[in-house]
Formats: structure tokens, C-alpha cells, sequence
């Protein structure tokens, strides 16, 4: 969980059939909105109407990405109370947690935010493209940061004992805030995590950002607004995450997972023609073969793809 190139991870990982709940806020970059959605999963919160606020004629949660916005505000209520409940229950038997941070800084709510009930000077998770003069900008201290998500990781333990945390840095630079203020805000990030390992040897740091920016070092692992990571740069992350990672045996079954993604979404020139229909009866049968061997996998998507055009 955590921002964009969380989604990108996530996605990839899902695509190797991980069982995996991504951003079940949306899409977060601050460790006080990744922390406070947390909190929510952890005590199963539920919101209410008066949780929202109404912008232009549309209803907005302060705690979750915009994808959580609707004309009606019981959609938005219903869509956040499910998918708090799905991650509470997903957090309570997960293995694996990875929090992706984005950004320390803080958006605060001012007395000018008089469509909010979230109350002055609290965090919110996202602008909504609401009034610049309704939040003041805040740099967070490493000390705070480092006090707030331990708090947070005591807490999933406390219904999870098990879990294994890992925290990465994600590489994608705030350029709006300017180049130096992006620099001083991940900096304060590398040092927070940096101090909770040092006090909690069970967590884990992985180097996406340096994986790509000191590792591949070159804007063609950009996509064109020079800021987010391309297609190749999560590719060479996931991979370097799966080696790192996964035992032996689980890297394998990835690679034969990956083919058989690949081929799902492979669309022929000629689909009727003799070769690919027995290219399609190998890929029926290898795939088959892998759900027997591997029932909690789901083949679903892939075997009735295989079939329907065998």
C-alpha cells in the first residue's frame, strides 16, 4: 500500500497470481494517510455521511483517494465500508505487508475548509482539487514519523502476529513541490525507516528507489512526463523483488506463471490457422497441469481464454 508505483508492484505481483489487496484507500503518498488507513483496517472502522464533505457536487472522503467520490453519497459510503472490511480481514491473515512511501509532507486542513467535518489541522490523504488556501503544507519530523509508524506496527501485530513488513521508498519525485523540497522529503523518509529498523529487526527495507535511480540510472525508464517509472523500470523492480524475495522453487513457478500471462495476453495474426490452435492446445494442457499441482492458484481467466479459442 501506499503510492502510484505501489499499484504497479502490486499489479505485477497479482499478475503471478500473489493473492494481493492493493490500496484499499486508493492511492496514498504520506506515511499520516497510510497510517491512519491502517487504523481503519485494524479496528474495521465504519464510516458515515458525516465522515464526507461535499465539493462542486460531489461527495469526498479526507482518508481515501478520489476514487472514492460519487454524486451519491451512500455509494461512497458503501464503497468505503466494504472495502475497509475486506482489508480488515485480509490484514488479519496476510503474510506479507508492503507499505510504499511517497512523500513527508503533510497537507493540513485549514479554518478555511468550511465544507469539512474532519475538523482543522487534521491530515487528509488527498486534495480533491479543493482550494489551495483550505491546507497548509507541512514537512514531517523524522521523530514523528518514527513514533507514528511504530505505534501503527505494534498495533498490526497485535492482531496479526505473524506478519512480516516490508517498507520501500518510491521512486517517483514529487517534482511539484520542487527538486530540493522532493530531495529533503524522501531524505526524512530513507532516515525514519533507517531508525525503525535499527529499533524492529524484523522489518525489512527494500531499494526500489535505488533500484532505479542509482541502479538504471536513465530517464528511458521514464514514461514521458520524465517523473514516473516506465513499464521496463517496475519490470526490472519485480524481478529483482521475486529473486531476492521467493525460495528457489516459488522463482520457478513464477517464470511458469509469466508464460502463461504472457501467452494470455498475446493476441495472434492468425488465430484460426493450425499452428496456433495447437499452440493453444499446449498452453490448455500446461495450464491445467499447473492448477492440479497448484489448486489455490486461480487458472480461471486463463483456462477459459484457452478454451474458448481452442
Amino acid at each position: 500500500m501506499g503510492s502510484c508505483f505501489s499499484e504497479h508492484i502490486g499489479t505485477g505481483l497479482s499478475d503471478l497470481k500473489f493473492d494481493v489487496l492493493q490500496n484499499p484507500h486508493g492511492i496514498l503518498f504520506a506515511p499520516d494517510a497510510i497510517i491512519q488507513a491502517l487504523h481503519d483496517y485494524i479496528q474495521a472502522r465504519e464510516y458515515s455521511l458525516q465522515d464526507l464533505f461535499q465539493l462542486e457536487g460531489i461527495w469526498y472522503s479526507w482518508n481515501h483517494h478520489s476514487r472514492f467520490s460519487d454524486p451519491d453519497p451512500s455509494i461512497v459510503v458503501d464503497g468505503i465500508n466494504s472495502s475497509i472490511q475486506q482489508a480488515h480481514q485480509f490484514v488479519k491473515q496476510a503474510d506479507f505487508l508492503i507499505i510504499t512511501l511517497g512523500s513527508a509532507f503533510s497537507y493540513r486542513l485549514t479554518e478555511l475548509a468550511v465544507l469539512s467535518s474532519k475538523g482543522m489541522n487534521n491530515p487528509v490523504a488527498n486534495c480533491h482539487r479543493a482550494p489551495a488556501n483550505w491546507f497548509k503544507k507541512e514537512l514531517m519530523g523524522i521523530d514523528h514519523l518514527v513514533a507514528s509508524l511504530g505505534n501503527i506496527i505494534q498495533e498490526l501485530r497485535k492482531i496479526n502476529p505473524t506478519i512480516s513488513i516490508f517498507f520501500t521508498i518510491s521512486p517517483v519525485r514529487h517534482i511539484r513541490d520542487g527538486v530540493q523540497e522532493n530531495n529533503r522529503s524522501k531524505a526524512r523518509l530513507f532516515e525514519t525507516i533507517q531508525r525503525l529498523e535499527e529499533k524492529d529487526n524484523t522489518l525489512y527495507y527494500f531499494p526500489a528507489y535505488e533500484l532505479i535511480v542509482d541502479v538504471l540510472r536513465d530517464y528511458r525508464f521514464y514514461d514521458i512526463d520524465l517523473v514516473h517509472p516506465n513499464y521496463a523500470a517496475t519490470e526490472f523492480v519485480i524481478n529483482h523483488f521475486l529473486t531476492t524475495c521467493l525460495t528457489t522453487k516459488a522463482q520457478e513457478l513464477a517464470a511458469q506463471i509469466k508464460k502463461i500471462q504472457l501467452a494470455y495476453r498475446h493476441r495472434p495474426q492468425h488465430p484460426n490457422s493450425q499452428s496456433h490452435q495447437q499452440f493453444l492446445t499446449h498452453l490448455l494442457d500446461k495450464t491445467q497441469a499447473l492448477q492440479k499441482n497448484f489448486p489455490f492458484l486461480d487458472f480461471t481467466n486463463e483456462l477459459n481464454h484457452f478454451k474458448a479459442n481452442d
